[in-house]
């Protein structure tokens, strides 16, 4: 019976993927901008949007093929890549690698479909799913971006800057502190940022390494985490729109900026904040942070192994809190997001982690109540945002104080439930309590 739903589940899911890329396609040409269907015929036949995401979707699709197969994807990935390049080149085209790992994708799930069997055909299938869902879903998130913009004129900055007040200004003093840094930390923070897949396809394939050798494929990995939040959060950009300090109180907002503050003077508290009228060329996609969600996804599953339970190798750990810092440094020190997105983004991960985590384990009470609690908490917090933006402004240093100790109790929650050495299942939301 479970594998009867789970193969109801994979069909639906096939069969939606082609509908909602249909759909979006047909949005994007009414209103004049690329859709996802045309993305995927320039990843063919043109120049490629995007370097990172080809290539980690090519990288994800080789953790399910023999190290023989590998060789030959990669190398046939690289001269195809080459000989697109060369041809763009010679015509006057932009640099814009990543034709080759699209086409291999392709190839790979042709040749595993009709001419494999067996175990080689089903981790083959299985790994090449993983990188043609990341394809596409970057492509879903470009389209969404642009209904952002579509959704309304306004936005509610405002609102979310009385909040950061409360929270200490995180993003003007640590747009300051990478100011003063130099170029190098900014490039770092800035190739970090932008090479987010980069990092998760490493986690992934660490994850998925054995699969070939055992043919075990782990109940949950860090992709269903990345993919599901993906799928959830972007719905909160139409709810809350917000643009961000670099534009809303920044020189990037040009005539719709409420001033050029950021990141050297913070911005007089204003107690009538209001929806504030914006361009139609700014995405509203910081209210939750995804970067957060993210990099936090991926600094947890690289802390222990899915399968044995083990702690991860020290590279891996590090690396995971590299990459964790590095992305909180630039969504703030650039001006991307207030610290009230970051919170916000980093409660959306863990309810969301903790509702897939150790399936095998089942809803029990103790899932329930840490996904209900973390799904209240998110709810509480954007709603407070809103409507209770004044109280912070009036109340800054209580309300500040109640909003990060109301998270640190979810993430003790959290780990006490999937980290701590003794899980305490009974009673996981002691700390919350108290």
């Amino acid at each position: 019976m479970q594998a009867l739903s789970s193969r109801r589940i994979r069909i639906a899911v096939l069969a939606a993927v082609p509908v909602l890329l249909i759909a979006l396609q047909i949005v994007a040409a009414r209103n004049h901008f690329l859709g996802p269907v045309e993305s995927i015929r320039a990843d063919f036949l043109g120049s490629p949007k995007s370097f990172t995401v080809p290539w980690a979707g090519l990288g994800l699709a080789l953790i399910g093929l023999s190290w023989r197969h590998r060789f030959i994807a990669l190398g046939s990935a690289l001269g195809i890549d080459l000989v697109y390049q060369g041809v763009r080149s010679l015509s006057g085209g932009p640099l814009a690698m990543g034709n080759g790992p699209v086409i291999v994708l392709t190839a790979i799930v042709v040749i595993a479909a009709w001419r494999w069997d067996g175990i080689e055909r089903r981790n083959a299938l299985h790994a090449a799913a993983l990188g043609i869902l990341l394809v596409l879903s970057n492509k879903v998130a470009d389209v969404w971006l642009m209904i952002t913009m579509m959704a309304g004129p306004k936005v509610l900055d405002e609102h979310v800057v009385l909040v950061d007040h409360a929270l200490g200004d995180p993003s003007w003093l640590m747009g300051q502190l990478l100011d003063a840094a130099g170029p190098i930390p900014t490039f770092v923070l800035h190739w970090v940022y932008i090479e987010l897949p980069l990092g998760a396809m490493i986690v992934t394939i660490w994850q998925l390494r054995n699969v070939v050798k055992t043919g075990q494929w782990p109940g949950h990995y860090l992709v269903r985490t990345f993919l599901t939040v993906g799928l959830i959060g972007p719905i909160f950009y139409v709810i809350f729109p917000v643009v961000g300090p670099i534009f809303a109180y920044g020189a990037d907002g040009h005539a719709f900026s409420l001033g050029d503050y950021w990141p050297n003077i913070v911005p007089p508290i204003d107690m009538t904040p209001g929806s504030l009228r914006f361009d139609t060329i700014t995405p509203r996609n910081c209210m939750p942070s995804l970067h957060t969600a993210w990099a936090l996804s991926l600094f947890i599953h690289s802390r222990r192994d899915v399968i044995t339970g083990q702690a991860a190798p020290l590279w891996l750990r590090w690396g995971g809190t590299f990459w964790l810092l590095a992305t909180l440094s630039a969504t703030l020190g650039f001006g991307y997001h207030y610290g009230a997105d970051l919170v916000a983004g980093a409660v959306l991960c863990l309810a969301i982690e903790s509702g897939l985590r150790a399936p095998e384990r089942g809803w029990d009470s103790t899932r329930i109540r840490l996904v209900g609690a973390g799904a209240l908490l998110f709810a509480a917090l954007l709603l407070s945002y809103r409507y209770l933006s004044l109280t912070y402004a009036e109340h800054p240093v209580p309300a500040g104080i109640l909003v990060l100790s109301v998270f640190a109790a979810y993430v003790t929650a959290f780990y006490r439930t999937w980290f701590a050495a003794v899980p305490v299942a009974a009673e996981p939301f002691a700390a919350v309590r108290a």
